[in-house]
């Protein structure tokens, strides 16, 4: 019986020996060994609290935004200039989620509906009350403005603005906007995702992102500036590059954003694919992801042909985050709320609503992903040199951290072969991490934030190693870290 059925108990009876080198991008490399035999464990409830065969001590304190001095990770609160979902209405649930970051539109439609009059107080109160909550706003200059002939459209797909009066317009919004906000963003985007839809090629984009890169240039020459928000074309971004690099504007990009919706969260071809393009560049470009979440439903937008529920968004949520996590890449999360498109409900939030766009209340991703920002701050680094050597039939990803204070270390394991399943089928896994410290080491079920003791029995400290024996994993992110490190509750 294999992980996609439902399943009373899980038997493998032809293990193999899997060796991950962290950070070295090898997931689920494989070797073949010697058959051995493995003890099945009971799927849980929806808790995870059944299969879990240790002494629960208590769950993850959440860290709100305020608490964490600083991370890479961030919250979506995009399409609020479109009106298509209502910051009012879920601001309260921002702040403590604990993201460091959250990524904006600006909505130049919705600031100038009338040419030359600019009305800032919905973004003012969005910006400033992001900031009191502890979180910082890396806002995106995109979609067009039909105030203006050829000023384009406002919703993702439309083109852009491409007459010389819109172009103008343009411009004097861009350099208004910057300029209003440059003592509270640090972050600028421009444009999103031109490279799935034909309304703007790449030299349209190419010479709409120069104009603008130079106008935040010249109003904050500290700015970060983030070039394409890619859906997953890294061919448009080797060609983005090349051009600008033939105008001798590379040094206007800090860093290329990337999207990216595979079934399966664990596939990451988009960024190997995107890692090797910037190598090709003299001027050091970060990736980042910039959006980026499953959704719980039946939904509009990417993921939307397959079938959702809320138990298969958080793992989804979570493994796409630690795989990137694990790769040095800072991720956003998409999306905080629900929202509605003009052709119905994208569900990718981690917060439900209603039609009228109020808040019905958090999802469980909301407390998966609260979790995961909790934990993984900046004290918390890559170890690069320490490697995971399991014993078990599935394709196994596992990233090892150490702690920046302590030097201890911490451990995401989970099965990566598969998209994430409504159950959970835990099989007990043999593995070794070379060259980690653990003390007192706990078990940390990210999905609900629930801790375990691990027993004395089923791990020890070996020279140069420690030995774990018989630890329950599933398809979705587990935790092996020292209890001192971790605040319990």
């Amino acid at each position: 019986m294999g992980r996609n059925h439902h399943c009373l108990t899980m038997h493998f009876p032809f293990p193999r020996l899997l060796t991950m080198f962290l950070l070295g991008g090898t997931l689920g490399a494989s070797l073949a060994a010697a058959p051995a035999s493995a003890t099945s464990v009971a799927p849980s409830n929806d808790t995870g609290m059944e299969a879990i065969p240790f002494r629960k001590l208590g769950k993850i304190v959440p860290r709100s935004a305020r608490e964490i001095t600083s991370s890479d990770w961030s919250i979506g609160c995009e399409v609020l200039d479109r009106d298509f979902a209502s910051y009012a209405a879920y601001k309260s649930y921002l702040g403590p989620l604990g993201a460091k970051g959250v990524r904006l539109q600006a909505g130049w439609a919705k600031t100038e509906q009338r040419p030359g009059i600019y009305d800032w107080k919905w973004l003012d109160e969005i910006i400033d009350d992001a900031r009191a909550q502890g979180t910082q706003p890396w806002v995106q200059l995109s979609y067009g403005n039909p105030a203006y002939p050829g000023g384009g459209g406002k919703s993702i797909g439309d083109a852009g603005p491409t007459s010389p009066e819109a172009l103008a317009a343009w411009d004097r919004w861009a350099t208004a906007l910057v300029r209003r906000y440059r003592d509270r963003v640090h972050e600028w985007e421009i444009w999103n995702e031109s490279d799935i839809f034909t309304k703007m090629t790449v030299e349209q984009y190419v010479g709409l992102f120069i104009r603008t890169a130079t106008i935040v240039r010249t109003e904050q020459p500290d700015a970060r500036v983030y070039a394409l928000s890619l859906a997953r074309r890294a061919d448009y971004a080797r060609d983005f590059l090349t051009a600008v690099a033939a105008q001798g504007k590379l040094g206007l990009i800090d860093a290329i954003t990337f999207h990216g919706y595979p079934h399966n969260p664990d596939d990451l071809r988009t960024y190997e694919e995107l890692r090797a393009v910037v190598a090709a560049f003299p001027r050091k470009i970060e990736l980042r992801q910039g959006e980026n979440g499953a959704p719980s439903s039946k939904t509009t937008g990417a993921l939307g042909g397959y079938d959702w529920n809320e138990t298969k968004q958080a793992k989804w949520d979570l493994r796409r985050m630690l795989a990137h996590h694990g790769h040095g890449v800072p991720m956003n999360v998409f999306t905080l709320s629900d929202f509605y498109y003009p052709n119905g409900l994208n569900a990718k939030g981690l917060l439900r609503i209603n039609p009228d766009l109020s808040v019905v209340g958090p999802k469980p991703a909301y407390f998966a992903v609260q979790t995961v920002f909790a934990i993984f701050d900046h004290s918390l680094v890559l170890a690069p040199t320490k490697t995971v050597t399991a014993r078990t039939s599935e394709q196994l990803a596992a990233y090892v951290y150490e702690h920046t204070g302590t030097r201890r270390h911490f451990a995401t394991l989970w099965f990566s072969g598969a998209p994430p399943v409504e159950s959970h089928c835990f099989q007990p896994v043999d593995f070794v991490i070379t060259g980690a410290a653990f003390t007192d080491p706990v078990y940390v079920d990210l999905r609900t934030g629930e801790v375990y003791e691990i027993p004395a029995c089923n791990w020890s400290p070996r020279s140069g190693a420690c030995e774990f024996r018989g630890i329950p994993l599933y398809d979705s992110p587990v935790l092996v870290a020292s209890r001192a490190d971790l605040r319990i509750q």
